[in-house]
């Protein structure tokens, strides 16, 4: 506490001096009574009335107080009085929880779906016989009783209640109470914690138990307004019935008196239906299809009482057809309805299995049950994974795209179901065990060191995820190539791959843009056309296996179309050098060839934009001459284009045609180009940007160019002149895979050049036409580009 300093000239200090002193001197349990100098505190108080009248209540002590301050001088030497502290001592507190609002909480916040609540209790009734199990195996008396180990689900829809029972190792009634009357208490966890305390002492311990929170029995209130529970233990000759209800803070137990509930050992969990969840999970073809969906490769059979039909022979009697007669007994088939104990989880998890022991019939079976296939796979991969993670899992590539191609690339496909042992999870992920473009892959992953949240429905982030994801995605590729490699009996690659390639191969090219990591493995299994394999689809490795001698680069051009790539002009020297160019014809493509950049360090390259070296090194002095001389039409062209074009330059990648229109380096191929302008929420600001500078170049061979040299330094403003170099220009636009700017102005530049070309109406007479079929056929003059007539000229 601060210091408190009184001074006797100032006196009305002295009610602020008091009040400091009544703050810090109030009972509290962390400090202690301050002590305050008297000596400036009654020279304050000897000359103040209403001081001396708070004093005068405050009992003896104050009234001493003031009687010292009344006999001493009135003027004093102000002097500092200091209050001290001591640590408090801290006390320890238990956190306290309400326990409707717990129970509200794990009822509707803790699961997703209401469904769930099946495969808890099943989970653990399956616990239940696994520790029956495993405690048999010291003391055998425990199986006396009853030597069955299963769990029987019995729905009735006239009362609306499903009953669970399992012959397990049941409860007395203090573990009754310790694990139901104890919430997040999991008898389960405490039976494993003394397993691995076994396991130190005598080795190995097998066993296959679910629990881990001590959550699970309460999802029977997703869709129960009361829980009866029924079990007997080996270890009591009671037995003990637990009941609770939906929205009470309390439990009753009691002992069994109703006869006809006996039972041998183990557990009936009765739940009564809430009425709004009566008429959906009362029925016992509901239930069945939970216990497939989740608890199909539970350990222990499961038994469903289900409704039958048989035929059966009966005899009835029909009435004699005469009067007088006797009735005729005859026979007919009727149907029987009865009920029985039905069999669910009838098909066996095969991952458990060593992959020797596991035909390829049993494999094929498998994948068409379990995911609904009727084709079988195209390959499958069983593995089991052990050291810092341990897992088993059986992946499958199928036989057929599905028929919502949209699925593929989702990333949320159902095509993963992760187990927990052999307890069905979730096949809901976004991309935590395999990458979005291998969502077409389908198979179960099972392990015991996944972490799931309290639920059991959320897979967690973490070192185990990200590890057994890189090993599914490994094993996958190991399945790629498998198929990828396959030959038929002539030693030709088998159609198997082409099968895959044609269902799933986007998802290979959707992988090389995603996954940077995976290029090498991602890259061999690609599939492209090309200008020598027009029919047939050839892999980078074929490719490069034929490349010419000092070729250093991969071609390739982008349309939509192999008959558009292969029409190109931008092949035409290429397809003279022999050299082959791979043709880009689905809109993932190009950006996938682009992302990977190269194969085997040999670079792609689309012969479609500027700066194509094709090796010709040998003619670089003549290629300069050429330049050279066809500097000032280059530079002509570019000024009666404009903006149109960043330049005009002579090519070295047309041979027939004129001219071509190139793409910049590092903007928008025509292709790309197009496939952009169709996208619904493109952005036509970056459009503009990535459309970049476009490149005209010749043909200085072709003779249209020829003669625009010519006429670039004989009349360089002729209107007609002009006029033809708007027209190749927007020409070799169209030419060169871009869309027309103006199709209208481009239609009426036609037109004109159509009007030049047409013969005069006076020529085109019935007198001139007559006397020209008299006359001997004229032999046309051929006149070079270079001999330029003045007489008639069309440029002027």
């Amino acid at each position: 506490m601060a210091a408190l300093q009184m001074n006797a000239a100032s006196l009305s200090s002295a009610p602020r001096a008091l009040q400091a002193k009544d703050a810090s001197s109030k009972p509290a349990s962390s400090q202690s009574t301050p002590s305050i100098s008297w000596r400036s505190f009654s020279s304050g108080a000897a000359g103040n009335p209403a001081l001396l009248a708070r004093l005068s209540r405050s009992g003896a002590h104050a009234t001493s107080a003031w009687q010292r301050a009344s006999q001493k001088p009135a003027t004093w030497s102000p002097v500092r009085c200091n209050a001290t502290t001591t640590e408090a001592a801290s006390e320890t507190f238990t956190y306290q929880a309400e326990v409707n609002r717990l129970m509200d909480l794990i009822v509707h916040s803790l699961y997703s779906h209401r469904e769930v609540f099946l495969r808890e209790l099943v989970s653990n009734a399956s616990d239940a016989l696994d520790k029956l199990r495993f405690l048999s195996v010291t003391d055998p008396s425990l199986m006396e009783a009853n030597s069955e180990l299963a769990i029987r689900i019995k729905a009735d829809p006239a009362t609306g209640t499903i009953t669970i029972t399992d012959s397990g190792i049941g409860m007395t009634k203090e573990e009754l109470m310790d694990s139901l009357g104890t919430i997040a208490q999991s008898g389960t966890a405490k039976f494993v914690k003394a397993l691995k305390e076994k396991q130190e002492k005598e080795g190995e311990v097998d066993s296959n138990l679910i629990g881990q929170f001590g959550v699970g029995f309460y999802s029977a209130f997703l869709v129960a307004d009361r829980v009866t529970v029924r079990t007997k233990s080996p270890k009591s000759d009671k037995q003990w019935v637990w009941e609770a209800e939906a929205d009470q803070s309390t439990y009753t137990i009691r002992e069994e008196t109703d006869a006809d509930a006996q039972l041998t050992r183990g557990t009936s969990i009765q739940l009564h239906l809430k009425d709004d969840q009566k008429a959906e999970y009362s029925d016992p073809t509901r239930l069945a299809s939970l216990v497939k969906n989740y608890s199909q490769f539970i350990g222990f059979p499961i038994y469903m009482w289900q409704e039958q039909t048989r035929s059966k022979e009966e005899e009835y009697e029909e009435a004699a057809k005469e009067e007088g007669g006797e009735p005729v007994k005859k026979t007919r088939t009727v149907e029987e309805k009865y009920f029985e104990w039905v069999l669910e989880n009838d098909t066996k998890p095969i991952w458990v299995r060593a992959p020797k022991e596991v035909a390829d019939g049993e494999y094929n079976e498998f994948f068409k049950n379990t995911f609904k296939e009727f084709l079988d796979p195209l390959a499958h991969a069983h593995f089991s994974t052990e050291g810092e993670i341990e897992f088993k899992s059986l992946l499958y590539v199928p036989g057929m795209a599905p028929f919502d191609a949209n699925d593929m690339f989702s990333g949320k496909t159902r095509n993963i179901r992760l187990y927990v042992k052999r307890v069905f999870i979730s096949d809901q992920f976004d991309g935590e065990l395999l990458p979005r473009y291998m969502a077409f892959i389908k198979g179960v992953v099972d392990s015991n060191d996944l972490p799931l949240n309290v639920s059991r429905e959320i897979l967690q982030e973490s070192r185990i995820v990200r590890i057994m994801r890189k090993r599914l995605v490994r094993k996958a590729f190991d399945m790629l190539d498998d198929i990828a490699a396959r030959k038929d009996a002539d030693g030709n690659p088998s159609d198997d791959y082409k099968t895959f390639w044609q269902s799933f191969g986007r998802n290979v090219k959707l992988g090389c843009i995603e996954d940077a990591g995976n290029h090498k493995r991602l890259a061999p299994l690609l599939r492209f056309f090309s200008s020598k394999s027009e029919d047939d689809l050839i892999s980078l490795e074929d490719y490069t296996a034929r490349m010419k001698d000092g070729q250093k680069e991969i071609y390739y051009i982008a349309a939509d179309t192999v008959r558009s790539a292969k029409s190109a002009p931008f092949l035409e020297k290429l397809n003279q050098k022999g050299l082959e160019v791979l043709f880009l014809v689905e809109p993932i493509d190009e950006v996938a060839v682009t992302t990977l950049q190269s194969y085997k360090d040999v670079k792609f390259v689309d012969i479609s934009k500027e700066d194509l070296d094709l090796g010709d090194e040998g003619d670089a002095a003549s290629k300069r001459e050429q330049e050279k001389e066809y500097e000032g039409v280059c530079d002509w062209m570019k000024g009666v284009l404009g903006d149109k074009v960043a330049k005009v330059q002579v090519s070295q990648r047309i041979a027939s045609s004129p001219c071509v229109l190139v793409a910049g380096k590092f903007g928008w191929s025509a292709n790309m180009e197009r496939i952009m302008k169709a996208q619904t929420m493109g952005d036509p600001q970056q459009a503009e940007f990535m459309r970049g500078r476009r490149i005209l170049e010749i043909n200085a061979d072709h003779p249209i160019i020829k003669d625009l040299k010519v006429q670039s330094s004989v009349a360089p403003d002729s209107p007609k002149a002009r006029q033809l170099v708007d027209l190749l220009y927007e020409t070799a636009h169209i030419a060169s895979g871009f869309p027309p700017e103006n199709p209208a102005e481009f239609g009426s530049r036609v037109y004109e050049m159509m009007a030049l070309a047409i013969p005069q109406a006076d020529s085109a007479s019935p007198a001139a036409t007559s006397s020209s079929s008299t006359s001997a056929p004229v032999q046309p003059e051929v006149v070079e580009a270079s001999e330029v007539r003045t007489e008639g000229d069309v440029w002027k």
